[in-house]
C-alpha cells in the first residue's frame, strides 16, 4: 500500500465541478487582479474569522513581510519569533534589516515559550510573532500581556492554522494582525501561493492595502515604496469555494489525529513514541500530525520501503541555519527546538484518509519497533 503524506486530489474530485464552473466564469469575464473574486474572499474571510479587514496578498510569505512593513519594522530593529517554524518567519524580519531575537519551544505543544520571551525584550523590540505551529494555537493571553506592557505589537503566524482556536478566538484574531498562507498543502489551500492578512485597526488595513501595489492608492501615483503582491482572481475563487467546506474537512482532520491516538494506544507504542498533545481551551486543526518518535531517521526509512510518505519539520532550526550565522546563535541555544529538529516524524493526515490507510501507518510502525 503507498500511502501519500497528502492527496490533493482526493479533495479535489469532490468540489472538481464547482471549481470548473467558476474557472470558466472568470476565463470570459478575463478579470485576473484584485476583481470581484478576491473582494469577497476578503469579505468572507474577514467574516469566518470575526475581524473587521481582510487583505489579500500573493502569499504567506508576503503576509508576513508586509504586515511588519505596515507596523514601521526596519533596520535596527528586533522582533521576537521561534526558532522551530517555516523560515519565513524570520526571513521576513531580515528582509527588512531587523533582527529576528529567537525564544525556545514548549516540548508539549512545540509553540513559542511564553515565559521566556520577556527576558529578550529589549528597548529596540518592535514585535512578538508567535508561530501556531501545526494547526495549534499558542498560549496567547501572557504574550498579549506582555506585548501590551511593553508596546509592541503582535503579529500572528497562523499559516498553519486557519480555523483553529483559542478559547473561542480564532487563530490571526487575537494580535494586531494575522497572517495566512494559503499553499495548497494548506488547510484552505488554492491552486498555487496566496495569502491573507487580517487585522482589526483599520488605519493598518489602509496601509496594507497601499503597500500591496507598490505603495499607490491612484494608479501611477505612489506614496511610498510598497511591493507587488496581489492575490489574483483565480486562487480567490478557489478558496470561496473551499471555504464552504473548511469546517467540515478540519473537522475530519481531528477525527483522523484521534483515531491515530486510539491505534498507537491499543499497539503498545507510547513507550516509543509521544503522541502530539492539543493544551486545554484549544481546538486542533491538525496541519500535520507529528510525532516525536525514537530512531527517527531509521523509522523514516523504514516506512519509506512500505509505502508510508512522511515528513521532517523541521530538521534545522532557524538559528542554526547558514544564512543567520550572523547572528551569533550556536549549537545549544535553544535545547527544545534543537531535540524536536532530531525526534519529529509527520505522518500522513489530511480529511480523505481513510481508516485501512491509518491502520498501515500505525502497523507498520509498530512493526519497526517490536
Amino acid at each position: 500500500m503507498h500511502v501519500p503524506l497528502i492527496d490533493l486530489k482526493a479533495q479535489y474530485q469532490q468540489i472538481r465541478g464547482e471549481i470548473l464552473q467558476v474557472f470558466h466564469e472568470i476565463c470570459e469575464d478575463q478579470r485576473f487582479i484584485l476583481g470581484p473574486q478576491v473582494q469577497k474572499i476578503e469579505q468572507e474571510i474577514a467574516a469566518y474569522l470575526g475581524i473587521a479587514h481582510a487583505i489579500g496578498v500573493a502569499s504567506g510569505s508576503d503576509a508576513l513581510l508586509l504586515s511588519l512593513m505596515a507596523i514601521g519594522v526596519g533596520p535596527g530593529d528586533e522582533v521576537i519569533t521561534t526558532p522551530y517554524t517555516f523560515f519565513a518567519t524570520a526571513g521576513a524580519i531580515s528582509r527588512l534589516g531587523a533582527r529576528p531575537v529567537f525564544v525556545d519551544i514548549a516540548p508539549d505543544t512545540f509553540n513559542i515559550h511564553p515565559g521566556q520571551i520577556e527576558a529578550k525584550l529589549t528597548k529596540r523590540a518592535k514585535a512578538i510573532i508567535p508561530v501556531h505551529l501545526f494547526g495549534q494555537c499558542c498560549e496567547m493571553e501572557p504574550i498579549l500581556k506582555l506585548a501590551q506592557f511593553n508596546k509592541v505589537r503582535v503579529i500572528e503566524d497562523a499559516a498553519q492554522a486557519m480555523g483553529a482556536t483559542h478559547h473561542d478566538r480564532k487563530a490571526g484574531t487575537m494580535g494586531d494582525l494575522g497572517c495566512f498562507s494559503f499553499f495548497p498543502t494548506k488547510n484552505l489551500g488554492g491552486f498555487g501561493d496566496g495569502g491573507m492578512i487580517v487585522t482589526g485597526d483599520e488605519k493598518i488595513a489602509r496601509r496594507l492595502r497601499l503597500l500591496r501595489v507598490h505603495g499607490s492608492e491612484e494608479r501611477y501615483y505612489h506614496l511610498e515604496v510598497g511591493c507587488n503582491s496581489r492575490l489574483d482572481e483565480l486562487q480567490a475563487a478557489v478558496l470561496r469555494i473551499k471555504l464552504n467546506y473548511l469546517d467540515l474537512w478540519n473537522s475530519a482532520r481531528r477525527e483522523r489525529a484521534q483515531r491515530y491516538h486510539q491505534l498507537f494506544t491499543d499497539a503498545a507504542l507510547l513507550s516509543y513514541l509521544k503522541l502530539p498533545e492539543v493544551i486545554r481551551g484549544n481546538s486542533h486543526v491538525f496541519h500535520q500530525y507529528v510525532l516525536r518518535v525514537q530512531q527517527r531517521d531509521n523509522l523514516r526509512f523504514y516506512l519509506k520501503e512500505k509505502g508510508v510518505d512522511t515528513e521532517i519539520y523541521y530538521p534545522v532550526p532557524l538559528h542554526l541555519q547558514v544564512c543567520f550565522k550572523s547572528l551569533g546563535y550556536r549549537e545549544g541555544d535553544f535545547s527544545e527546538a534543537e531535540r524536536l529538529a532530531k525526534e519529529t516524524l509527520a505522518l500522513p493526515m489530511y480529511p480523505e484518509l481513510t481508516d485501512e490507510q491509518q491502520s498501515y501507518v500505525v502497523e507498520q510502525i509498530k512493526s519497526f519497533y517490536t
